[in-house]
């Protein structure tokens, strides 16, 4: 958990840094559309949306964006959304796993292959990186300011699996079947959710000298940055001196 946690922080403080906050809202806004289709309007049935709801509330998304998206998702006109998965290599061996959701999959495709092959990355076939990641349930939250012993308990009861504390946020994971379950049980302690997602965790990490690491972060970027992208998991090992190379920008 420690080496997500310090890569999340690290994204959230670069984003922060690069004004990408409409590109954020963009990725938002289609995450809670796609839920929306898939489990129905109301959040505290659809653990999905809510997910995305904390989301949004985190990136400091208003209210009224939150429930625009929402109610156009639930129209009969809404755009409807294929989810893709791909998985890929870049330079130094990086395992990546690429989680789209488009209104154009051969865009999608085209786009993912030309950011690719610009850094001698390459597709590869589905499962190939299935044994290098798990799915988890990460969720964070401001310390509660209830004893820490009792909401540990609680949240240990309701599947947390790894706990952290950290700067006076928590982040806790938990496997994919908890995932709904835990934040009701957060929900029902009054403990405001700041950010919750389904998450790859990697099992092995691919140690870069810093050169490497540089054109391997600079494809997650890349895709990142794409339209259809919403997410980019990957095992590059995220040391000090690599962690530097967005603390530095």
């Amino acid at each position: 958990m420690s080496g997500h946690s310090k890569w999340s922080k690290i994204k959230r403080k670069k984003g922060a840094n690069d004004n990408k906050r409409s590109s954020i809202f963009t990725k938002i806004i289609k995450e809670i559309q796609v839920s929306v289709k898939l489990g129905g309007p109301d959040p505290d049935g659809n653990a999905r949306l809510y997910a995305a709801i904390q989301s949004a509330k985190s990136s400091n998304m208003p209210k009224e964006n939150i429930e625009r998206a929402i109610k156009k998702a639930s129209g009969s006109d809404a755009t409807t959304y294929t989810e893709l998965t791909y998985e890929a290599v870049t330079n130094g061996k990086v395992a990546l796993v690429i989680e789209c959701a488009t209104d154009n999959t051969n865009r999608t495709v085209a786009n993912i292959r030309h950011i690719l092959g610009k850094y001698n990355g390459q597709l590869v076939n589905p499962g190939t990186n299935d044994f290098i990641f798990e799915q988890k349930g990460i969720i964070s939250f401001p310390e509660p300011k209830i004893s820490r012993d009792e909401w540990e308990l609680e949240v240990i009861d309701a599947g947390a699996e790894d706990i952290e504390l950290e700067d006076g946020m928590v982040t806790i994971s938990t496997a994919r079947e908890n995932f709904g379950s835990l934040q009701k049980r957060l929900r029902e302690l009054k403990i405001e959710i700041d950010s919750a997602s389904l998450q790859r965790i990697p099992r092995v990490h691919k140690n870069l000298d810093l050169e490497d690491a540089k054109k391997a972060i600079k494809v997650i970027d890349l895709l990142e940055d794409d339209e259809d992208v919403q997410h980019v998991y990957h095992n590059l090992e995220m040391t000090e001196e690599i962690a530097g190379i967005y603390e530095n920008e």
